[in-house]
């Protein structure tokens, strides 16, 4: 009888099969027990190997695997377990005698018989003596080599696979369990043999049953044959992958240690390829998709992919009851539901962590998703962080970039889903994959798509190996960490009074770093102040955008809409810097908005014709000049608002209004100078003497210092932008503060003192929460600026000289202010030395003058509006420049240097 060895139990045993049954039914087994010799056996979990066994095993197993055995049975066993035939007697491969070949090299022995030797008895005893005295195999004299045979899978099961994965061991597939689960033993680098159970990487055949009374899935039989028939008790190369865990599901933790792993996900290479590939080309096993990451490092998985394609076409084993594939028409046609598949464009907008708009080449703005990508949700609170960082990444990334966009396939519209365009978006020189960066720094994760759905990312592989590096290094979604969900800004455009506590602190910061969070309008934008997580409202001043229309309702007025969204495509999510020049009644910040270093907002929409120039809000402006200029060079080209536009009529109905910077009746108030600041300009405060709240002040700050003093601050307190506190300054006493910036990093806060006007920058140990009871009374610091005059450039080598003197003059002194002009809060004074003697004789006489007639500052005829509505004080100022420029004082030192203005 003639049989295929399949595998050897023992230097003495082989399992023999037969072929394959009716309408390919795997065929039959047999056992074969070699008569009249013995070999050591293999142990197992309870008990070690017997001395040489291995080597026995290992040479049977070389010369018989994988051919045919003649054999002869000279005697019959009861089956065994499974029905399975036993049969002892010998066997030949090609045309060598199996028993006769074990004797020879030493891996078998004589059994001691109880009949009389026949000649063949007396051949084998002779082969073995020849054994023998050779010293071959188990009579080797210096005995088997010492190892360690490890039949349980590895106790720590992530730090054996942190070991050895992707690295190749030599090994040989013990059992088959199923066409894609194999128990095999690894060959490790010290000697030792470790078994280990592997499911094969980028596939999954039909479970096999295990035991007598267990049922098969359809086709399990079939595809455990498949695999049995190849890779049984053969040499082979693994590389192990992973665990089994799907650890890429991110927000999902038990907090416990995982158990050791019953199994490891790997690959298993025979010298004719890998088995994966030709079971899926069978239609013996499914495609794993989530496998594909894993494998992306090491290749193949496009070959797993096209094999699995190639038997659901011509409907193969596990896909002969599959629906008929769906034509491939739309993978190679150029557009889908009539939108072209590829094209480029400039990112506008970031909706979410996988969502933004691009708008192409022809002006079209097209909301897209990022193929095979889920962002985390802002909507849940243990995603927020991660989806708030994922847009960030995003905003960063593209927006007004430049991309070339791929439409992959049309998610059609589902529930509350609207119909989407998934696709690829590609950014860069590099042709970066933006899906594929998000995904590696843990902000995104892959979408799990049915085993049938072929709608995805071209690059699915690359996408899920990113998925699994960033799993394995923690990045992100992947790291374990719970993240509070981000705080909502603190909205500093709620009411008219929050906004004026913050004006005069932004304009001595001058530019300030911020993000166009949203575009309302033409001229009104939601601006984001990162640093400190605030948020305004900001009203391009000099301007006047027309109004867009709020909803499908409204009619806006015309190029409303149109002025919004330019405004939209050019600024929103934008880094920019803002500068604030005043308030609105409803709160909102007025000021300007630079996009870049040459670009100012309120000029470009004016010059493409979407504003006008509002005169009495724009001649207070530096820019005034490049409005009025862009809105004579909208007029000429006749851009959108201008497209009618008549210049002979409307000089005809021009009329110039007139702008109100009259005289204000004098208004004398006692004041002392209480703060000086000299960045961005100058600027400095006062308290009004004599009045009910400085008597209330000195009142409150003895009741305050008792109160503060040897205080403690609460446990856990972290002060706020905004917040009033008490803070102690460097004198060592407490005053009452408000926080403008706070760095939890150095555990300090930027504070103003609001009876004072100073700021300081304070550690959080010397700040206490401010009690209602000192709340009451308002600050008593007042800005203010001088009347009529500028005190020379920051450039200037005379600028610390006038600092120094308008110290001089000013400071511990108790002074007579004359309020010449209010801008908003801020006080323009005439300061007067009522101890000065010329002030007796002279009314005009001020500070102000003799700065000027030092030569430290100049009549300020630019900024200054209200100037021609004082002639006296005009003529005071004029003689006072004369005085200076004929004594050479200050700039005028090396002679008649003043400003032409």
């Amino acid at each position: 009888m003639s049989m295929k060895a399949v595998s050897v139990i023992s230097g003495d045993s082989l399992v023999l099969r037969g072929r394959s049954g009716p309408q390919g039914q795997p065929p039959k087994e047999r056992i074969l027990y070699l008569a009249d010799v013995s070999a050591p056996k293999l142990g197992n979990a309870s008990r070690e190997d017997e001395p040489w066994a291995y080597e026995a095993r290992d040479f049977l197993r070389a010369l018989t695997v994988g051919k045919e055995i003649a054999f002869t049975s000279s005697h019959q066993l009861p089956p065994g377990e499974g029905d399975i035939p036993r049969d002892i007697g010998n066997g030949e491969v090609n045309g060598v005698d199996i028993t006769n070949e074990s004797l020879l090299h030493g891996w078998a022995k004589v059994k001691d018989l109880k009949r009389e030797p026949t000649d063949d008895d007396l051949r084998r005893k002779g082969l073995e003596s020849e054994a023998k005295s050779a010293g071959r195999g188990q009579w080797n004299p210096h005995g088997p080599k010492a190892r360690q045979v490890i039949h349980n899978m590895p106790l720590d099961s992530q730090g054996f696979i942190n070991e050895w994965k992707g690295k190749q061991l030599d090994a040989i597939v013990e059992s088959v369990r199923d066409g894609t689960t194999l128990r095999v033993r690894l060959f490790m680098p010290d000697g030792e043999h470790q078994f280990v159970n592997i499911t094969l990487a980028g596939a999954r055949s039909p479970r096999a049953a295990s035991k007598q009374g267990e049922t098969s899935e359809p086709l399990g039989d079939d595809a455990k044959y498949f695999t049995e028939s190849r890779l049984l008790q053969r040499a082979v190369k693994v590389q192990l992958l992973s665990l089994p865990t799907v650890t890429a599901t991110p927000f999902q933790t038990n907090g416990s240690a995982p158990p050791p792993a019953s199994i490891f996900i790997g690959i298993v290479l025979h010298p004719v390829g890998n088995i994966v590939e030709f079971l899926l080309g069978a239609g013996l096993a499914h495609f794993v998709e989530w496998h594909s990451g894993m494998l992306a490092p090491y290749g193949g998985s496009e070959k797993l992919r096209a094999a699995d394609r190639a038997a659901k076409e011509k409907r193969l084993g596990l896909h002969a009851n599959a629906p008929t594939a769906i034509a491939l028409s739309k993978s190679i046609s150029g557009t889908i539901n009539g939108a072209v598949r590829a094209f480029e464009g400039s990112v506008t907008r970031i909706w979410s962590g996988d969502q933004i708009s691009v708008v192409t080449k022809d002006g079209k703005e097209r909301r897209i998703q990022l193929s095979s990508t889920r962002g985390p949700k802002l909507s849940d609170p243990k995603q927020a962080y991660y989806a708030q960082e994922a847009r960030e990444f995003l905003r960063k990334k593209l927006i007004g970039k430049h991309v070339r966009v791929q439409v992959d396939f049309v998610r059609p519209r589902e529930g509350e889903y609207e119909e989407r365009e998934s696709v690829t978006v590609r950014v860069g020189s590099q042709n970066v994959n933006v899906a594929e960066q998000l995904i590696e720094k843990g902000l995104a994760s892959v979408v799990r798509h049915k085993r049938d759905d072929e709608d995805r990312s071209p690059d699915y592989d690359k996408l899920m190996a990113a998925e699994q590096a960033a799993a394995a290094e923690g990045r992100g979604i992947h790291s374990g960490k719970e993240h509070s969900a981000p705080k909502p800004p603190l909205n500093l455009s709620e009411a008219s009074n929050r906004a004026a506590q913050f004006l005069n602190g932004f304009k001595r910061l001058g530019k300030i770093p911020a993000i166009v969070d949203y575009v309302a309008a033409g001229s009104r934008f939601k601006i984001l102040l990162p640093k400190d997580n605030q948020v305004l409202t900001l009203v391009l001043g000099g301007i006047r955008a027309p109004r867009a229309a709020r909803g499908t309702s409204e009619k806006g007025e015309p190029y409303g809409n149109e002025a919004a969204e330019f405004a939209t495509r050019r600024y929103m999510q934008r880094d920019v810097e803002i500068e604030i020049e005043t308030t609105d009644k409803s709160g909102g910040f007025i000021g300007a908005l630079y996009p870049n270093k040459n670009e100012n907002a309120a000029v470009t929409l004016v010059t493409e014709g979407l504003a006008t120039v509002h005169p009495f809000s724009a001649d207070t402006l530096s820019w005034a000049k490049q409005l009025y200029d862009a809105e004579e060079e909208a007029k000429k080209a006749r851009r959108n608002i201008w497209s009618d536009y008549d210049e002979t009529v409307a000089r005809q109905a021009e009329v110039e209004p007139e702008e109100d910077f009259g005289a204000r009746k004098p208004e004398y108030i006692d004041v002392i100078v209480s703060d000086v600041r000299t960045k961005n300009g100058f600027n400095f405060s006062v308290q009004i003497l004599n009045t009910e709240g400085i008597a209330s002040l000195a009142q409150l700050m003895r009741d305050f210092s008792a109160h503060y003093k040897g205080t403690a601050p609460p446990a856990g307190f972290v002060p706020k932008a905004g917040d009033l506190v008490s803070a102690k300054f460097s004198d060592g006493a407490w005053y009452r503060a408000k926080i403008r910036r706070v760095s939890p990093v150095k555990r300090e806060a930027e504070v103003t003192f609001i009876d004072y006007g100073n700021q300081d920058t304070i550690g959080f140990t010397d700040i206490r929460p401010l009690d209602r009871r000192f709340q009451t009374l308002p600050g008593q610091a007042h800005d203010a600026r001088l009347s009529f005059v500028k005190l020379v450039g920051e450039d200037s080598e005379y600028r610390q000289d006038a600092i120094s003197r308008f110290h001089q003059l000013c400071d511990g002194r108790k002074l007579v202010a004359n309020i010449d002009h209010k801008e908003g809060s801020t006080l323009h004074l005439r300061l007067i030395d009522p101890a000065d003697p010329v002030t007796a004789d002279d009314p005009l006489a001020s500070i102000n003058v003799d700065l000027v007639r030092d030569g430290l500052a100049s009549v300020d005829r630019k900024g200054c509006k209200y100037l021609a509505s004082y002639p006296q004080v005009q003529k005071k100022l004029q003689e006072a420049v004369a005085g200076a420029k004929r004594d050479r004082c200050g700039m005028f030192e090396l002679g008649d240097v003043e400003e032409d203005e």
